[in-house]
């Protein structure tokens, strides 16, 4: 295992003056410093990230590319959005299944930026058909949801996040035992970290650990829509 973590506080620095200057003149004027603080660091986490993870975790992949990788976008999409600053001023890195081309599976995503760090496993906003197997697998499993979701270590490491139905999802009644889980829009838990954890020695350690960690919920929500993990 590396004795170094590809980042540094340089990452972190970058990120907070791009907050200050969101703008393409001052994003191509600082693209050399992006490439060499920012997309080639996180790309070296990336490929440390892929032997760990093909042990712990194989149907998740960390697939270091520069484009159509598990490095996502700095540009945002601000076709249908109010806010049209060009750039994220966060680095977002998503361990995708290797199912997700096919049905919106459960997946890991990493979170680096100045206000917050974390790493979230699980599913975010998952498609209809996705979340109606997960209700349905709460529903007629609910000793195996909360054996999954009350698991000591991933209660120790993760805390749910995530927003709910303020109603009773179609088809459950109010009074369901397991309503308060079955209104989940997100089935995500979230470990929070710092970004003095990101540019310590042991951050893909740690970061493989969390995933590790994460594995009772990410099995059951690969089971409720029948893909293996």
């Amino acid at each position: 295992m590396p004795t170094e973590s590809p980042f540094s506080m340089d990452l972190f620095h970058f990120l907070d003056d791009l907050s200050r200057h969101n703008d393409r003149e001052w994003f191509q004027e600082n693209k050399l410093r992006y490439e060499q603080v920012v997309r080639e660091p996180a790309l070296e986490f990336i490929d440390q990230l892929a032997g760990p993870l093909n042990r712990s975790a194989p149907m998740l992949k960390a697939v270091a590319k520069r484009a159509g990788g598990s490095l996502m976008r700095i540009h945002r999409d601000t076709r249908f959005s109010r806010d049209k600053t060009p750039y994220k001023t966060n680095v977002g890195i998503s361990l995708r299944h290797e199912a997700d081309g096919d049905i919106h599976a459960p997946g890991v995503y990493i979170h680096l930026a100045c206000d917050e760090c974390f790493v979230g496993a699980g599913c975010w906003r998952p498609q209809r058909e996705t979340l109606a197997a997960i209700r349905r697998a709460i529903d007629e499993h609910p000793s195996a949801w909360k054996k999954a979701r009350d698991q000591k270590s991933f209660r120790r490491s993760y805390e749910f996040a995530g927003e709910s139905l303020k109603t009773s999802p179609r088809d459950y009644s109010k009074d369901h035992p397991m309503i308060d889980d079955l209104r989940r829009i997100d089935y995500i838990g979230v470990a929070n970290l710092t970004p003095q954890d990101f540019i310590a020695p042991d951050v893909v350690k740690r970061v493989v650990q969390l995933i590790r960690d994460a594995k009772p919920l990410m099995t059951f929500l690969c089971d409720a829509i029948d893909v293996p993990y």
